[in-house]
């Protein structure tokens, strides 16, 4: 293709198509990156809060594969047009929101990935912080920072993990994907020496495997089960939702289609839902272990002794780091890179990303079961459900997957619109949102929006699923009707 970079600003180098020579992904690329990013702290505790919910330990596991098979189709839907034509999610998003109006999506996804940043970092140097307790006999620190709600210890640990992520964003993407190949075998060889641990130590893999749901007759939450289920299922969803997005970012390398969809489907769903069941059969050994039941795998490490703790940390320091760079670096590096293409390149919008993440106070998010799930999973997951319904529907039924590349970086081109936006997606995502709010405010705010009706309450509930089902029929039919521009 002939570059439109004398024509506007909405070219660089990083947001240009990927040529024939870079398409070097196969299947197996793809694979290594799903276990590599599968495999992290925030994904092994979900089975937590499942089963601290009420579910037995394989309901917890089981809504945990459900959720991820359901998040693979728009995986896989979205993710097409990045191999078919080599172009990321925020020039894809042009296609359907306007040469201009792309800047919308891009902007959710990047502020929602720099929040997953954050929580993934603060993890990083919670081991950190835990390493050095253990080195130093005793828990180090004091008394909180006022305003903060961390010690000066816990600060510095957090700064010291977030200045290790900087060396990948430096040397940018290839760097990321060397580091997910190479890490992936040494998780699952990690998983299988964790569970040979506990089993030993343990003399068996403990009670909570035994143990039924709360939801049975005679329990405490008899017949609750779907009105847990269903908020449960949307927040697994959500966990991955921003990956469903900007899957074009990775795609885009991709060899041929046949990698992508044979790489993505070994690597998501069966890999989750293993993660879940070794969570849920550590956990139930930590029961008999250490006389209660311990979901923080960080947590745990710290009790281990010799030279187990410095191994179990190494290996989660490492995870860690690898999970954060694939997951919620690449996307919003392409994403604020998009809003400014002649001045923000991949590299920038990488440390913009880190930047935001430090002062988003990640730790917040974490205190609280209902914050993590209810606010921030099923929160988010309203705002980018619609944008998923808005780009499946354009690709697959209004462009028949047949795009014009050189027309998304010219503002005069077919995809300008009026203006530059298409408000036939803009309207679809507005709607999409709209009924989800509700029942946000209450979730997020219950002392301030405390008399929200139950049906705002259970549409919430279904927030990616309202979301995606709202924007994709608006959109069809606005596009249909012609109303647009």
């Amino acid at each position: 293709m002939t570059s439109p970079s004398t024509h506007n600003d909405l070219w660089n180098e990083d947001l240009a198509p990927t040529g024939a020579h870079q398409r070097t992904w196969r299947w197996y690329h793809f694979a290594a990156l799903w276990v590599g990013m599968v495999m992290c702290i925030p994904a092994y505790t979900l089975s937590a809060s499942l089963v601290e919910a009420g579910m037995s330990a394989w309901q917890a596991v089981l809504t945990v594969f459900l959720a991820n098979a359901i998040v693979l189709v728009p995986m896989l839907l979205i993710g097409h047009a990045g191999a078919k034509y080599g172009i990321p999610y925020a020039v894809l998003a042009r296609t359907s929101f306007g040469t201009s109006g792309a800047k919308l999506p891009a902007l959710m996804r990047a502020i929602v990935a720099c929040g997953w940043y954050g929580i993934q970092t603060w993890f990083g140097g919670s081991m950190i912080y835990t390493l050095l307790g253990v080195m130093n006999g005793a828990p180090i620190g004091g008394e909180a920072i006022a305003g903060l709600g961390i010690n000066l210890a816990q600060l510095l640990c957090f700064l010291a993990f977030w200045a290790i992520q900087l060396y990948f964003i430096v040397h940018g993407m290839d760097s990321i994907r060397k580091l997910e190949t190479w890490t992936a075998p040494l998780k699952i060889a990690i998983c299988f020496v964790l569970l040979w641990w506990v089993y030993d130590k343990a003399g068996g893999f403990g009670p909570l495997l035994e143990k039924p749901s709360q939801f049975v007759a005679g329990g405490p939450k008899e017949g609750q089960f779907w009105t847990t289920f269903w908020p449960s299922l949307t927040a697994m969803i959500g966990f991955w939702a921003t990956l469903a997005l900007n899957i074009p970012d990775f795609t885009r390398f991709a060899k041929s289609q046949r990698d992508q969809v044979v790489g993505q489907t070994v690597g998501l769903p069966v890999p989750m839902g293993l993660l879940a069941a070794l969570a849920v059969i550590v956990t139930s050994a930590t029961v008999v272990l250490y006389g209660k039941a311990l979901w923080d795998p960080v947590d745990l490490a710290a009790r281990m002794t010799g030279i187990a703790v410095l191994v179990a940390l190494i290996v989660l320091l490492i995870d860690t780091v690898s999970v954060n760079l694939a997951a919620n670096l690449v996307g919003p590096a392409y994403d604020f890179s998009a809003l400014a293409p002649r001045r923000i390149s991949y590299r920038t919008g990488g440390y913009l990303t880190a930047g935001l993440a430090l002062v988003m106070m990640p730790w917040k998010i974490l205190e609280t079961t209902q914050n993590y799930i209810f606010t921030w999973l099923v929160g988010y997951s309203a705002l980018l459900g619609p944008i998923a319904g808005v780009l499946m529907v354009d690709y697959y039924l209004v462009r028949k997957t047949r795009l014009d590349v050189e027309q998304m970086y010219r503002h005069d081109g077919i995809y300008s619109y009026k203006n530059g936006w298409n408000m036939a997606a803009i309207a679809a995502f507005v709607l999409g949102v709209l009924p989800n709010i509700p029942g946000f405010l209450n979730a997020a705010f219950p002392s301030a929006f405390p008399d929200v009706g139950e049906a705002f309450k259970t549409i919430y509930t279904y927030a990616w699923f309202v979301g995606v089902a709202i924007a994709a029929v608006v959109y069809g039919v606005m596009m249909r009707s012609g109303s647009r521009g």
